[in-house]
């Protein structure tokens, strides 16, 4: 499975911050297993934790730890990843998680110039979306998919494969092994004879494994008809590529740093006696109500402004694009 780089920036990042304010952290990585992030959640609970801040691994295998926590008055906060399934979620902090997909299905679109030349077309796309045990996947998909969708209708995209559900899209623990596998037998069934022109793809890890398999089936990354591929997270092996055109096309940039200001916003919202800011009340549903949530807005990122975004803002070290490995 595949351990995204993000997790460890956004850990230290808030472990950093949050004992800059005086407050002790325990800071745990599940490495994907949701077995061991319930034990190391049931640990912090026994050792007196007053707040959770969770990005859960699977996010339907949590209730019964929760509930326990929330019986000695701990405060949790879903951290990106929507918690499903249990009462016991206090507040959600994550990105517009349907502007993700948007966005992705809008670089598709730009860079084949569907919107600027009505006669455009026909041009074959194949969909990617996420892990089915993580709830953002849908809505990155369904925010793709939703964006694409004038363009099939029109018969100026074509999804060849036919696979437009999510289940038949999904890539277990967004591991870019899996997504590198599913793509190789979509090349194999479909496009003996067709073109591929674009991967609507959610996230970088899982976009270096659809490279792999263009790569692996002669498409050349950076040649004219290599496809456009889209991705998420702006990890540095696939800014790479994207600043030197030699696969990945775009990625959605969600600057976790601004996320994580906005739990430790939360955690002192409360400690004060205040009630933490939220700007959503009304899409998020985990299946017993809708979490309050703040959300914010993910910035496309392409070869055109990977710098000014990522390296100027100080998010990367060029140096950390410049050694990024696939």
């Amino acid at each position: 499975m595949t351990f995204s780089e993000r997790w460890v920036i956004e850990g230290e990042y808030l472990q950093d911050h949050l004992e800059g304010l005086g407050y002790r952290v325990l800071l745990e990585y599940a490495d994907n297993d949701p077995e061991i992030q319930v034990e190391q959640i049931q640990a912090m609970v026994d050792a007196g934790v007053e707040f959770l801040i969770i990005a859960a691994v699977d996010n339907r295998s949590l209730g019964s730890v929760l509930a326990e926590a929330k019986d000695k008055g701990v405060t949790i906060i879903a951290y990106d990843r929507l918690i499903l399934d249990t009462p016991d979620v206090d507040y959600y902090v994550s990105f517009d998680n349907y502007e993700v997909g948007v966005l992705q299905a809008k670089h598709i679109i730009s860079r084949l110039g569907l919107e600027e030349d009505d006669d455009a077309g026909p041009f074959n796309v194949e969909l990617f979306s996420g892990s089915l045990d993580d709830s953002n996947s849908e809505y990155f998909f369904l925010g793709g998919l939703d964006t694409l969708e004038r363009y099939t209708y029109e018969g100026r995209i074509n999804i060849v494969s036919q696979d437009t559900e999510q289940a038949r899209t999904a890539t277990q623990g967004w591991d870019g092994a899996v997504a590198e596998k599913r793509m190789t037998k979509l090349l194999e069934d479909h496009y003996g004879d067709e073109p591929l022109h674009a991967v609507l793809s959610p996230y970088d890890g899982i976009s270096r494994g659809i490279v792999d398999a263009l790569a692996e089936a002669d498409y050349r990354p950076g040649s004219d008809d290599f496809p456009i591929i889209t991705g998420q997270d702006a990890e540095a092996a696939s800014v790479k590529d994207i600043r030197d055109e030699t696969g990945q096309t775009q990625t959605v940039f969600k600057d976790t740093r601004s996320l994580a200001d906005v739990a430790i916003s939360m955690v002192t919202a409360i400690m004060d006696g205040d009630s933490p800011e939220v700007n959503d009340l009304g899409t998020y549903n985990n299946g017993f109500k809708f979490v309050p949530a703040f959300l914010l807005e993910p910035v496309s990122v392409d070869r055109s402004n990977w710098e000014e975004v990522l390296i100027d803002s100080g998010y990367l070290a060029e140096e950390t694009v410049d050694e990024a490995e696939g």
